[in-house]
């Protein structure tokens, strides 16, 4: 009698689609990264354009903005959803526009520390040489907090993406390569790395083959955890005008950085943001738990 066995792929599928976690952060954060697409479809005007007439008004606001284009001074209607800043600029265009970056941020960086973290981790595992020296120059990166770290490197550069970008991946490196290197350690020992050792396995072929598959689930789990943290980061480093500047591109730090003087009497500006940004980072949390409660054998649940 034919038995119906699934594959381990589709069974982690079922899996995944069946854990609460999975579905409410991912629909969240599908909608976020639909809102910083059709961005240009869903902001009502420029995000940066100006209008002294219409400085500080309450959200819903219905006003006309004095915009200058190339047939001179020009009055548009405007619906201001989330009230305007001290600039009289659309904080709701202002707010959709900043996903765009915080997406960008949070991937870029994650990207790019799992691919270093996971060269150097690699090494460090194998390589007993070399283990102590590269460890003990990421405990020393990991002994500094976060946040000043971040601080003390986008100050060496000028200001714009770039270099909150670079700012943001220093301090995550060294998190992902002590997760790589633990992995790598407890596999090393495993029988048939011995046996590909003893067949005389040449040492990229090793890793590329025998160990590196073993560390796809733990790094997109550790990913997604260092996506939100890259968006908080940036959002400080934003909000102190460390990060991008305000009148360049919207960001969700440097909109509510720029309303800090205003917040008692219009505290809208920086309660439309911080929510988004708030619900943003918990959706990326709860789809990174989801993940690590399906693809991590320690955490596993059946649902």
């Amino acid at each position: 009698m034919a038995t119906n066995v699934q594959s381990p792929g589709r069974e982690t599928l079922r899996s995944l689609f069946h854990n609460p976690s999975v579905l409410i952060g991912g629909i969240i954060l599908a909608i976020v990264v639909l809102m910083a697409v059709f961005a240009p479809f869903l902001g009502t005007i420029d995000p940066n354009q100006t209008s002294t007439s219409t400085r500080l008004k309450p959200p819903g606001y219905e006003g006309v903005m004095k915009v200058y284009t190339d047939e001179g001074r020009v009055k548009v209607p405007v619906v201001y959803r989330m009230g305007s800043d001290t600039l009289g600029r659309d904080v709701y265009s202002r707010v959709v526009y900043g996903a765009r970056i915080s997406l960008v941020v949070g991937v870029a960086v994650a990207t790019i520390a799992i691919a270093f973290g996971m060269v150097i981790g690699l090494v460090a595992g194998y390589f007993r040489v070399l283990d102590s020296i590269i460890m003990r120059i990421m405990d020393g990166l990991m002994a500094i907090p976060a946040i000043l770290l971040a601080i003390a490197v986008v100050s060496v550069f000028n200001a714009g993406l770039l270099s909150v970008i670079i700012a943001i991946v220093v301090p995550e490196v060294p998190r992902v390569v002590r997760l790589v290197r633990s992995i790598v350690l407890s596999i090393r020992e495993e029988p048939y790395v011995e046996a590909a050792i003893t067949a005389g396995t040449r040492v990229p072929t090793l890793l590329i083959r025998h160990v590196l598959p073993n560390t796809v689930a733990p790094l997109i789990v550790q990913g997604t955890f260092i996506v939100a943290s890259a968006i908080i980061v940036e959002a400080i480093l934003s909000f102190l005008g460390l990060g991008i500047p305000a009148d360049e591109v919207p960001t969700w730090g440097n909109i509510m950085g720029a309303a800090r003087e205003n917040f008692q009497l219009h505290p809208h500006q920086i309660l439309y943001p911080g929510m988004i940004l708030a619900v943003t980072v918990l959706a990326v949390n709860m789809l990174g738990d989801g993940l690590r409660d399906t693809l991590d054998p320690r955490f596993s649940k059946r649902f």
